[in-house]
């Protein structure tokens, strides 16, 4: 048996080099490493598309920009976010600030002043409210909406731009460069309750949850590789999961997800999916025999922030994936 002797960890002001260094050591710490390696083999490959999942409170927690990055850097193709996640950014997007606050604070002191608490972070609930507003005005604009949540994000990304054009968001980036988001549970958040709003003011709206099934499902079948990327679990990660069942259904028999990366908190022993080991996916072949796989436990809120600056300082560059040279039109 050939080993390759652990390298100690030298301090390193260029953070790409530091999670390379770390890539040789042990535990967690080699595992974010790993994880940079994998990604940047998956934004190197020719005809590899890229699908990630986003679940847990990331904007109010500060990743918006990093999220941004990854976007307008084409480091994914495809996001699937819960909703809670796009209409925080949302509120960043229109204003609406996430506060630093902290979580031994007094919660029935907090409800009395009106603010709600994710954590250690505040928000005040009029203003998420006044959100709420906005979005139901937007969907009353529309005079009705049948379509996936893909479909309806985008437009909503559309108006946000021309509405608040000093405003930043992943959502209106996404919708800029022709990225879908996916929330395959929407009316599990706020923009669901908005949405409540303007039925209930007499407009028609229907998320189809079935069109964006068959729509990510599609981008899995027409890609040549696909890799994916989960920060956390939840519904976003099995979305994406699935779409490999439902390829292999349907006689699109891709093999599984050729790259896999997570970082989570969650472990497996507990059966849950958000634990839930890529090798244990393989046996459902949603990951492939051969899959190049990395799960990283740690926090997302230190991941993210060191990956997306690990990728962006080693100068990786993506050439566009073939559906969106031709205008990444959704595919049924």
């Amino acid at each position: 048996m050939n080993l390759h002797p652990m390298e100690p960890v030298k301090p390193e002001n260029r953070v790409d080099l530091l999670l390379k260094q770390m890539s040789m050591t042990g535990f967690q710490g080699r595992k974010l490493g790993e994880s940079v390696a994998v990604w940047s083999q998956m934004i190197e490959e020719p005809g590899v598309s890229i699908l990630a999942g986003l679940s847990g409170a990331m904007i109010p927690a500060g990743m918006q920009e990093c999220l941004i990055a990854l976007i307008e850097n084409r480091f994914i193709d495809v996001l699937v976010s819960t909703g809670a996640n796009i209409f925080h950014d949302i509120c960043e997007h229109v204003g609406i600030r996430h506060y630093l606050g902290h979580h031994m604070a007094d919660d029935q002191e907090l409800f009395k002043q009106g603010i709600d608490r994710i954590y250690d972070v505040f928000a005040y609930e009029d203003q998420f409210r006044g959100v709420d507003a906005k979005i139901a005005e937007f969907a009353q604009g529309l005079g009705g909406f049948s379509g996936s949540s893909a479909d309806f994000i985008r437009q909503l990304g559309i108006w946000l731009t021309k509405q608040y054009p000093l405003g930043k968001s992943v959502t209106a980036t996404a919708a800029r460069l022709n990225i879908p988001i996916f929330i395959p549970a929407l009316c599990d958040s706020s923009i669901g309750i908005a949405l409540v709003m303007a039925r209930r003011d007499g407009y028609q709206i229907m998320i189809d949850q079935l069109a964006d099934a068959d729509q990510l499902t599609g981008y899995v079948e027409q890609a040549h590789k696909t890799g994916v990327i989960y920060i956390g679990g939840g519904v976003p990660k099995n979305f994406i999961q699935q779409t490999q069942v439902i390829a292999s259904i349907h006689d699109h028999v891709c093999g599984g997800h050729d790259y896999a990366i997570q970082y989570t908190t969650d472990t497996p022993h507990y059966g849950g999916l958000s634990g839930c080991t890529f090798e244990e996916a393989v046996s459902w072949g949603k990951e492939s025999c051969t899959c190049r796989k990395v799960q990283c436990f740690c926090d997302a809120t230190i991941a993210i922030p060191f990956v997306t600056s690990a990728l962006l300082g080693a100068g990786i560059h993506r050439s566009v994936h073939p559906w969106m040279e031709s205008g990444g039109e959704q595919v049924s």
